[in-house]
């Protein structure tokens, strides 16, 4: 009697089990469903804006981009996923600068760590969404990130030329002013260490004075106050000969 009690009530728990499984089943034949459709919705697949894909190098609408061959990104990876190629180029001012000149990522080894970006100082580069990146060759994932031509440098404007002409001219009146003191004291019997004096023609303020004094008994801190108070002055001189052209 027992075992035929046992059978009903387990049909009967058995029963209950399916028709439980049913009606979850028969819930989800009416819930909207949220599967993607990829590729088909490729145009508008929403993507997280946190999501990293692949590293870029900004541009703006000018294509100019703010790299300044640095090499902080380079050095901060993890793994050699960037190599610079960096050269030297020459400014209109006849100065020495840096320049990039080719900028390789390896998507393959990056491990999207992202401190490229945190680490630059001029916030050069970003990680963009397209995620689609499947390649046959892995030497296919090997990016050149500065894909436009790199500008030549800005030609200088009047007034960038005004300028350095009138510090050359300035500089040229220090040597000349310098001179003309060497000379005078030469023909007055003074000492030579006077003669070679650059501050000797220079009108000294209070402040220098006492920074001169203050530093007498240390030669190495006396030259570097002599060298600021020299190239105040020719900055002033250079100041006033511009002043003067434009006045003109």
């Amino acid at each position: 009697m027992g075992s035929v009690k046992d059978y009903f009530s387990n049909l009967g728990s058995g029963i209950a089990s399916l028709l439980k499984g049913m009606s979850v089943t028969g819930k989800e034949f009416v819930t909207p469903k949220i599967t993607e459709e990829y590729p088909d919705n490729r145009e508008n697949l929403p993507v997280a804006d946190r999501f990293r894909a692949v590293l870029t190098l900004k541009y703006d609408d000018q294509g100019n981009h703010k790299c300044i061959a640095c090499g902080t990104c380079e050095r901060v990876c993890p793994n050699g996923t960037i190599d610079l190629d960096i050269k030297q180029v020459e400014t209109w001012d006849g100065k020495k600068k840096k320049k990039l000149d080719k900028y390789m990522y390896d998507l393959g080894s990056c491990t999207f760590c992202q401190l490229c970006v945190t680490n630059c100082p001029t916030d050069a580069l970003e990680f963009s969404n397209e995620f689609e990146q499947a390649v046959f060759t892995r030497d296919k994932l090997v990016k050149k990130l500065n894909y436009l031509p790199e500008k030549e440098e800005p030609k200088p404007t009047p007034e960038q030329i005004a300028k350095m002409q009138a510090e050359k001219e300035a500089k040229i009146a220090a040597a000349k002013a310098a001179a003309e003191a060497k000379k005078a004291a030469a023909a007055s019997g003074a000492p030579a260490q006077a003669e070679a004096d650059p501050l000797a023609g220079i009108e000294l303020n209070d402040a220098q004075k006492k920074a001169l004094a203050a530093a007498a008994s240390d030669p190495e801190k006396l030259e570097k106050i002599r060298a600021a108070i020299l190239k105040a002055a020719q900055l002033k001189a250079a100041k006033a000969a511009q002043d003067g052209a434009s006045n003109s």
